[in-house]
């Protein structure tokens, strides 16, 4: 995008100031495009004043500083208010005139408020000053929540002659000062009661660089003020699970790999702890994490079969752990990819080469020569390769939920690959771990404490969600969800839903439906 030109400059302007309005008390700017030409066919009386807005802003910050900077390079005039104009001057390019509060919302048609809800006292000696003028308030909180209402809610109440616009709190200072910033989100949340003032902020965003996306009204400040302060919103219920999962599967292995030979033998096997037992969590944690993704969606099959309609909207929890399905998959790829450079370090301890020499010296003062067993290369070599394949389809699952990636994909193509190949995936992981076992699962000493092996209780859950899918692919339970999921259903709920009224009474199921 172009960038304002600045007073005096040989690029067509492109603003429309001094254009009246019956809500707003004060003159304000029109936006046009920077494509449109200025006048038609050099008709004078039809062209743009060449002076472009004034944009105010109280607070010397450095907030304050990187939006000043920001607006000076695509054309604006700013003006910043300070309670120390001299001090705060300093920090300013000389091109900006930093005065007085008063002095700054006299002379801007938009102002920026970059102080604290704590200051917004100074205001009160400004309302006359503010009267009509659009207010954008950039301010954040420092917790949830905060208080009752949004800043941006307050801020309306004080100053009710004005406009006030919620805006840019997402955006950091940092990402302020970059021209174009690639490594750093541009969408920029805005909200207002005024739709002409909603409109023209937004413009101001896109001369800036930055994506606007309009939330409505000014109740949906309270949302926007929380997004720069959340912590991973979407993350706490999968990495809880995923912490639980390895606390327990941790402990199962704890307890039958190292008290058990310890409390029988009095071995202490103490040293496996930091590398084979947190080997042997991390498969565990992640084949659940990945069977439990697709376990959700087998769950809402069985809730629409049940009620015999997709109307029905599903349980809060239902819905939660759908929407966490994509954090659930890539914690499982992350543990899995763990789990492969930890399999990659054990020749390299030193316990495991005294075990090698020990085997050896025992293979030759037994006069064996040759320790070859056909059935245990097999099972090796194809539990590996099984293992490669498995976290080679999750590596696929994972890019593609990348979101540059997943935009370039229909609809057809990234439900194959989530969806088939996911399942895929869980069902190759399943045959890895069966090998790992292997024979183990019938041999007696393998139960200790009579606590069966821990392939047995980690694959106890895919091996379910696979049954779980082939009884969804019977011909007879595949039709009755396709019928359903397209709307061709007789359930009593959906009948009692779109009961039709007055003259919608004509109208078919079908179309009221899809209205």
């Amino acid at each position: 995008m172009d960038s304002i030109s600045m007073m005096g400059s040989s690029r067509s302007p492109v603003f429309l100031t001094a254009s009246s309005s019956h809500s707003l008390h004060h003159s304000q700017t029109c936006f046009l495009p920077n494509s449109i030409k200025n006048g038609v066919g050099g008709d004078t009386a039809t062209t743009c004043l060449p002076a472009p807005p004034i944009v105010g802003i109280l607070g010397s910050g450095d907030f304050s500083k990187c939006l000043t900077i920001r607006l000076l390079r695509h054309g604006f005039q700013v003006v910043v208010g300070s309670r120390h104009p001299k001090l705060a001057a300093q920090s300013f390019p000389h091109v900006v005139d930093v005065t007085h509060h008063e002095d700054a919302v006299g002379k801007a048609s938009i102002v920026v408020l970059a102080i604290r809800r704590e200051h917004y006292s100074v205001l009160w000696d400004l309302k006359h000053l503010l009267q009509g003028k659009i207010l954008v308030d950039v301010s954040n909180n420092r917790r949830v929540n905060q208080y009752p209402e949004s800043n941006a809610e307050y801020l309306a109440s004080l100053v009710p002659d004005s406009i006030v616009v919620k805006g840019f709190n997402v955006i950091s200072a940092w990402a302020m000062q970059q021209i174009c910033p690639k490594d750093a989100s541009t969408q920029v949340f805005i909200c207002s009661d005024s739709f002409e003032a909603r409109q023209q902020i937004m413009e101001l965003a896109r001369q800036l660089n930055f994506e606007p996306v309009d939330m409505g009204t000014l109740s949906s400040s309270r949302d926007i003020e929380n997004l720069p302060i959340q912590l991973f919103p979407g993350w706490k219920g999968p990495v809880l699970a995923a912490v639980a999962l390895s606390i327990f599967f941790f402990a199962y292995s704890f307890v039958r790999d190292i008290i058990h030979p310890y409390v029988k033998n009095k071995q202490s096997d103490f040293y496996k702890i930091p590398i084979e037992i947190v080997n042997r969590t991390l498969p565990s944690v992640a084949i659940t994490l990945l069977a439990l993704v697709y376990l959700a969606g087998q769950l809402a099959s069985a809730h629409q079969l049940y009620y015999g309609t997709k109307y029905r909207h599903f349980p809060h929890w239902l819905e939660g752990w759908l929407q966490s399905r994509k954090q659930l998959g890539l914690l499982s790829f992350f543990l899995a990819a763990v789990h492969v450079l930890y399999s990659l370090c054990l020749p390299m301890r030193r316990s495991e080469r005294y075990l090698l020499l020990n085997t050896a010296y025992q293979q030759v003062h037994a006069n064996v020569e040759n320790a070859w067993n056909e059935e245990e290369v097999w099972r090796v070599e194809m539990y590996v390769s099984f293992g490669i394949m498995s976290l080679g389809l999750l590596s696929l699952l994972a890019i593609t939920s990348i979101p540059s990636v997943h935009s370039t994909l229909n609809w057809r193509e990234f439900s194959f690959i989530q969806s088939t190949l996911g399942y895929i995936a869980l069902l190759i992981a399943t045959f890895h771990g069966l090998l790992f076992g292997w024979k183990r699962a019938f041999e007696e000493e393998a139960y200790r404490f009579y606590l069966p092996p821990s392939f047995i209780v980690a694959l106890a859950l895919p091996v379910c969600v696979i049954l779980g899918k082939v009884l969804m692919l019977l011909p007879c339970v595949t039709r009755k969800l396709h019928r359903i999921r397209r709307g061709m259903d007789s359930s009593q709920y959906r009948c009692q839903r779109l009961e039709p009224v007055g003259s919608a009474a004509h109208v078919s199921p079908e179309r009221v439906t899809i209205m």
